[in-house]
């Protein structure tokens, strides 16, 4: 029954890869994660070298990465400068990257850990939260999809959330799956079954203490702070990517708009529309801007506001022997807050921004060969500052992330100026039925992580409301034009993550390996 795992272990390991993605969205197979999980945790303790623990966290990295990302794919489909099937290139190159993390945490693992299968279940998990914060800082960061988002579903959510964040909580998840397996291996190979090994001893302790961090979360939360009733509308026009970009769609795109958005009435609204949800430069001061923020402010009651996406257009402004040269050196991907007025109360502009999604590196290289990045357009977009807290008069203090910055925990709040809730505009149209809800689930955990609501709108779907819990309140599927209004969920009081970010998680990681080095030494 082992000689398969022992005579080709990277294909073992491969093979569990694949089947662990099965634990995120849109699947949710939750157990099946653990399970492949723990087959690892046992596959890579089994390795007679460094370099065999290596190549099976590799593998196993590999296969987990290119099934979860497989909707990247998909996204090729809404460019026209490059062939579609590269985007499994893309997949396949991303793959081959973000499978050096496991990698790393299997291989220090085995070296720091493999005397004993109660150290080696400690350090490996330690190791893999340490991993998963490197994976969404180094490069720019890609955060997509930590192990702890394989646990979330409409039931239940990853144990200590709020107290150690998502990659501490991925850390808890492999040091369960681990000491499952090595309970397991002791049970089996123990000649008195009664005394239970040192092994089955902690994996009870574990148990235990997952218990005591869901309690942590689901009942020691904090109480919700009392905030006036802000009502939203939240508008999903169903405007497909590509209709996006093309100007002969734009007048019935606009109408689709109008419609969800509705008619003003006595009580004063937030109106959110999606990111980029118009195409037209209204922050500029050229007469054609100044007629499209009329036109936008012609929508609103006299207390309404609008949050909606838009480009910025930065200018370069040159003494030349006509006058002064103007030409276009970049773009931001921003949010405007407009009043009934057509006045722009202030801009937001995306700071943690999409490498060859919305900025093409080693441009001149890359051209060259002729790659390009997928959103259309010569200009590449420019970071903003990071996260803010913007106020809107009648509603409160709003947090902005838009499309991609929300998957970066312990990175979403301006914690000198918290605010009420996070508003999260986003283009989901790129995702695919993979893509999307991982990205909602991914919003369910900074809600969580951060006590705070968190509300989205996309122009396709899903767009959601999503309380300090989170758990989704309401929600528009992909593919259906509508709207939401609703009175948006108060916050909780910030919790021990919101107040001390990732420096938790990596004290849970440095407590772990602690206990993995002391377990490893008496084992000796």
């Amino acid at each position: 029954m082992l000689s398969l795992p022992d005579r080709r272990p990277a294909l073992f390991a491969f093979a569990l890869g694949l089947v662990s993605a099965t634990g995120f969205a849109p699947l949710h197979w939750s157990l099946v994660t653990l399970i492949a999980v723990a087959a690892l945790a046992w596959l890579v303790r089994r390795a007679k070298t460094r370099r065999g623990a290596l190549v099976r966290g590799y593998a196993f990295g590999f296969g987990h990465f290119i099934v979860g990302l497989n909707w990247i794919a998909g996204s090729f489909r809404y460019q026209d400068a490059m062939p579609v099937w590269l985007g499994w290139v893309a997949v396949a190159a991303l793959s081959l990257y973000l499978a050096v993390y496991p990698a790393l945490a299997a291989g220090l693992g085995w070296v720091w850990g493999r005397h004993s299968k109660a150290a080696f279940a400690c350090i490996f998990a330690a190791v893999w939260v340490v991993t998963e914060w490197l994976r969404a800082i180094l490069f720019t960061g890609f955060a997509w999809n930590p192990l702890s988002a394989s646990a979330l579903n409409d039931f239940v959510s990853p144990p200590g959330l709020t107290l150690i964040g998502s990659y501490g909580a991925s850390g808890l998840l492999l040091l369960m799956a681990a000491l499952f397996a090595g309970a397991v291996e002791a049970l089996v190979a123990a000649p008195r079954p009664l005394r239970s090994p040192l092994t089955i001893k902690i994996a009870l302790g574990t148990a235990s203490l997952v218990s005591l961090l869901h309690l942590a979360d689901r009942f020691g939360a904090t109480p919700e702070i009392a905030t006036p009733g802000i009502t939203a509308r939240i508008v999903q026009p169903n405007i497909g990517q590509h209709e996006k970009y093309d100007e002969t769609f734009n007048a019935r795109n606009f109408a689709r708009l109008e419609a969800q958005t509705g008619r003003a009435g006595s009580t004063a609204r937030l109106i959110l529309w999606p990111e980029a949800a118009v195409p037209d430069f209204i922050g500029e001061t050229w007469p054609e801007s100044e007629r499209a923020r009329q036109k936008l402010a012609s929508l609103l009651g006299p207390k309404d506001v609008l949050l909606t996406g838009a480009d910025k257009i930065f200018e370069s402004r040159l003494p030349s022997g006509a006058g002064v040269s103007r030409s276009w050196i970049g773009a931001a991907n921003s949010v405007f807050a407009l009043d009934a007025n057509a006045k722009i109360l202030w801009r937001y502009d995306k700071a943690h921004l999409v490498p060859y999604g919305e900025y093409l590196p080693m441009r001149p290289l890359l051209t060259s060969i002729g790659l390009s990045r997928l959103v259309p357009g010569d200009l590449d977009f420019w970071p903003g500052s990071g996260p803010q807290t913007l106020p809107a008069p009648g509603f409160g203090r709003i947090g902005l992330q838009v499309c991609y910055e929300i998957i970066f925990s312990g990175q979403v709040v301006d914690r000198g100026n918290r605010p009420d809730f996070i508003f999260n505009p986003s283009n989901d149209a790129w995702f695919g039925a993979w893509g999307t809800p991982q990205f909602v689930a991914q919003s369910r955990l900074r809600a969580i992580e951060e006590g705070l609501p968190v509300v989205r709108a996309t122009p396709t779907g899903i767009s959601a409301v999503i309380d300090a819990r989170g758990r989704i309140l309401h929600t528009l599927p992909t593919g259906k034009e509508g709207f939401i209004e609703t009175r948006i969920p108060p916050a909780h009081a910030p919790t021990l993550f919101a107040r001390h970010g990732n420096i938790l998680s990596l004290a849970f990681a440095f407590f772990l390996a602690l206990v993995g080095v002391a377990l490893g030494r008496r084992a000796r």
